[in-house]
């Protein structure tokens, strides 16, 4: 058993460190409408993944209603929280850039690869309940593409906020096992 939980944080930290920064090129990013459907909010056996994508989600929801003061101080705890979990501490480097942004064009820019560290390590997380959605806005970042997380199907853009909310798509669903 400690063979596998060694390997599993292994993995962890290996996201953090070497995420994909590809764009999503020739991923479906249609916007398909969804039903409404009840979701659980997930659930993570390791506390300090749970705490890191809570302010991660605190992050993403300031952005996508354009609070750039809000996105400071969720940018600030959520790179408080990558600092403590061995392998992410460049991952915070980018939450800070997010909370010393000048503007929010600045903040969002930076997001993109803060959300992109964050799903690879989401990716390999160990969920108990619920699942995570990895959306996409094809738009995002002079139409090169932007990914994040969110804990619902319903797309909330971040990188674009009340303009144009509803743009993008699901292209992945993390479940738990």
């Amino acid at each position: 058993m400690k063979k596998y939980f060694g390997m599993g944080a292994l993995i962890l930290l290996m996201a953090c460190n070497s995420a994909d920064k590809k764009t999503a090129e020739g991923k479906d990013t249609t916007n398909h409408k969804t039903e409404v459907i009840a979701t659980v909010a997930p659930d993570f056996k390791d506390v300090k993944l749970q705490n890191i994508y809570t302010s991660y989600i605190s992050l993403k929801n300031a952005l996508v209603s354009s609070k750039q003061d809000e996105a400071k101080v969720a940018a600030k705890a959520l790179g408080a929280e990558l600092k403590n979990y061995t392998g992410c501490e460049n991952t915070a480097i980018t939450a800070n850039k997010i909370e010393a942004a000048k503007d929010i064009v600045e903040q969002r820019k930076e997001f993109t690869s803060l959300s992109s560290d964050v799903i690879a390590m989401f990716k390999h997380a160990e969920l108990t309940k619920g699942a995570i959605f990895v959306q996409h806005c094809p738009m995002a970042n002079k139409g090169e593409g932007g990914d994040w997380l969110a804990s619902e199907k319903k797309i909330q853009n971040p990188y674009y906020g009340s303009e144009m909310m509803e743009c993008g798509a699901v292209i992945e669903e993390i479940k738990a096992k």
